[in-house]
Formats: C-alpha cells, structure tokens, sequence
C-alpha cells in the first residue's frame, strides 16, 4: 500500500490524503471491498489476504486509518494523543491475544481512574479504599458488604422505574449521589429520574482495595502507537486505502451503487444510514472534546480523572502523557496536553460513540438487521454496522469470526 500523494503525520507516517478521482475508472479487480478503516476493517483485511489472497480495496471518509482508534504524536509535549478518546487494550481471549502480538507488543500499563468530587479525589471503579475515605472509616470487607446492603435496603420491595432509584437500590443512595448521579446526568444530559431504569444493569463495588479498572489476563498499550499498529495489519501490497472518500457519493466510482451486488463489501459504516435512514435514525451518544495545555510536566499525576459533580460541565479529563510514562525521556517536562470531555446526544452530522439502546432502538435496529442480511453479497460489521458497543478486543474478535464465517464464503 503506497500512496500516491500525502502529508506527513506526526509520527512520520505518510498516508495518502486525496480522494477518488471523479473521473477515474474503479479498478475492479478487487476481490474484497471494505468501507470503513477502522479495526474491524482492517482485520477483515489482512485476513482476506493472508488466507485467501485476495486483493483488497478499503476506503474511508476520514483522512486517516484506524477508525476511532487513530493516535498522533503531539509536538510540543511528546504525548500520543488519542484522536477520539482514550482507549486502552484489555482481553481475556487468548486467540485475540495471539493475533493483536503479531503487529504491535505492548506495555505493561495498568488502567487506574479516578474521580473528584467535593473537592477530594477517590479511586474508582467504588471499593474498599472508596468506601473508608467516603465515610471517614476503616470497614472491614464484611463490614462494608453490610453497610451498602442496609443502604441499598432503602428501596427493597420496590421496583424501580427509573435509572435514579435502580442506582439508589444497587449501592445505596449516599454513594451513588455523590459519584454515579451528576456523573450520569452529565453523560446523558438528562436527569437519571427520567432515564429507563434498564440503561443501568449493575453497579460494580469492590470490597477490597483493588482499583485496577479492567480485571482482564492481558492489558496494555501498544509500544509505538495505535496508528503503527494498525499500519502493519495492512502492510501488503495486495492491499490498497483510499481516503477522503464517501462511499454514498455518487460522484466517485467507488461507490455503494457502482459496488454492492458486483463485488463482496465489508460496510462498517451506520447502518441507518446505508439505508438512507428510510426506516428512522438509530440514537446515538456522542463526545466533544476541549483541548487545555499547561505549563507544567503533568497536571493530574494520573492519565483519567472523572469529575462526579454536576459545577463541572465535563464528565472527565484525559491528559495523555500519562498514558505512556515509559515515553518519559522523550517528552516535554514543562508541558502538558489535557482533553476535557463532553457528553451529548448525537446528531447525523456527528460521531456516533455509544448507542443509546433504549427497547425502540433495539427493535429499530431488528428492522434495519433483516434489510442488511437481504444485501447481495454486503456483510456488516464493528460498531457502527451492527449498533454495538464494542471494546477493541470485541473488534478484533468479531472481524475475526465474521472473516469466517461470512467475507470467507463470498471469496470463493
């Protein structure tokens, strides 16, 4: 895959940043059409080439690859910026774990959060150590247990209608108002008594002082960033990347009306909106990001900090050095870069980040499911394509079984 033109990144890659030209005839000895660059993409990608192959045309709207998973190298402090929010490597799949190692290793970063509210900072996800410097007590795990089941006790008997009293009887109401409420409420800009209960399965504490935020076997980031990741999953001449280029333009010939039923394509795209939206917008959540810097080597001391009181208009703060302190050496020690990140409801113009899933949506989706399976030779996929929230290993692992058991068949 080399690129005829582009621009230079910050971590040095070159990527092509033209799109299509109008005028330019499809080169459709394609075997294998893919929308979307993102994980899924390019796993279904690499495996079509390695198993089958075949010869590989991806294209993206955006002007980069890696889909929300992108990462650039910013200048002035030496920290890998996180594109679209941070995002943090953690599985249990050892077939997954096995398969992300042959592209990229990994540090040994372990994921911690932590949150402020009235002014002092606790640990999160709740547990032990949260729940002493709550009560300005030293319970025991038992004591403890006892202590969030008489809280949670004040609504036993009852069936919540809402996210506010499902939050009140999982963990009792002085520890959900002070860090699930506002918290929330920002989140969904809404009050939580006028959310569905269902949004809300359970309320994770932990009765030790274990803050480690995932309790996968293998966590970590990739040592040379996302972005040089992903570059190698593709790196084959097989394998060609178009960028800055819509697949429901008409005006370029790499398009769903020219493409669909000639050749097989991977759609990783919204499947609303491969559908024109004929049946109704899917809800969506989506985040707006305000970049701060300061003149100081590190501003937080960790690299996630939630703010759980509703004076913040933030839900929480990334500040992306600390991602990487084993970077120290080659980042700026008087300089820091801080994203603080805001919550809201999407529009069609927006990025959609995690599907709201009320029981409307759902059915919504079921209709849009059964139009996407009647497509001549289209298999849909990762977040966007199946209206899933999905980690990165969930990615990788469902590109790898839809590779299978669907793109598979259709190369012959």
């Amino acid at each position: 895959m080399v690129p005829a033109r582009g621009r230079e990144a910050a971590d040095g890659v070159i990527w092509a940043l033209a799109a299509v030209p109008k005028n330019r005839k499809v080169n459709m000895d394609a075997d294998l059409v893919i929308v979307g660059a993102g994980l899924f993409g390019l796993t279904v990608a690499q495996q079509a080439v390695e198993k089958h192959g075949a010869k590989v045309e991806i294209i993206d709207v955006r002007d980069h690859i890696g889909g929300n998973a992108y990462s650039y190298m910013d200048k002035e402090t030496g920290a890998e910026i996180h594109k679209y929010g941070a995002h943090l490597f953690h599985t249990s799949n050892p077939h997954v774990w096995e398969y992300v190692n042959r592209f990229t290793e990994f540090t040994n970063y372990v994921h911690r959060v932590y949150t402020t509210h009235n002014g002092e900072v606790f640990p999160l996800p709740i547990n032990l150590g949260t729940i002493n410097q709550f009560f300005h007590a030293h319970y025991t795990p038992a004591e403890a247990k006892a202590l969030i089941a008489e809280q949670a006790g004040e609504l036993a008997g009852t069936d919540p209608a809402n996210l506010n009293d499902k939050g009140i009887s999982l963990i009792g109401r002085p520890l959900y108002e002070a860090f699930i409420k506002n918290y929330t409420a920002k989140q969904w800009q809404t009050d939580p008594s006028e959310l569905p209960a269902g949004i809300i399965k359970r309320l994770p504490v932990r009765f030790n002082y274990d803050n480690r935020y995932f309790h996968d076997t293998w966590e970590g980031l990739p040592k040379d960033g996302y972005t040089a990741w992903m570059e190698r999953m593709i790196d084959d001449p097989r394998i060609h990347v178009t960028l800055n280029t819509d697949f429901f333009d008409e005006s370029q010939p790499l398009n769903k009306k020219a493409l669909v039923g000639k050749v097989p394509v991977v759609y990783t795209g919204p499947v609303d909106r491969y559908f024109d939206y004929e049946l109704g917008d899917l809800k969506w959540r989506t985040v707006d990001f305000k970049e701060v810097r300061y003149d100081e080597g590190d501003h937080f001391g960790c690299p996630v900090m939630n703010f759980a009181d509703s004076d913040v208009p933030y839900t929480r703060a990334i500040e992306f050095k600390n991602f990487n302190p084993e970077r120290k050496d080659s980042q700026n020690p008087d300089k820091t870069v801080v994203w603080e990140e805001y919550s809201r409801f999407a529009t069609r113009e927006d990025e959609p980040y995690y599907p709201v899933n009320t029981a409307e949506d759902k059915a919504l989706y079921e209709q849009y499911a059964a139009k996407a399976a009647q497509e001549p030779k289209v298999v849909f996929g990762g977040r966007l394509g199946t209206y899933k929230y999905y980690d990165m290993h969930n990615v990788i692992d469902t590109a790898l079984t839809a590779y299978e058991e669907q793109v598979a068949p259709l190369l012959g």
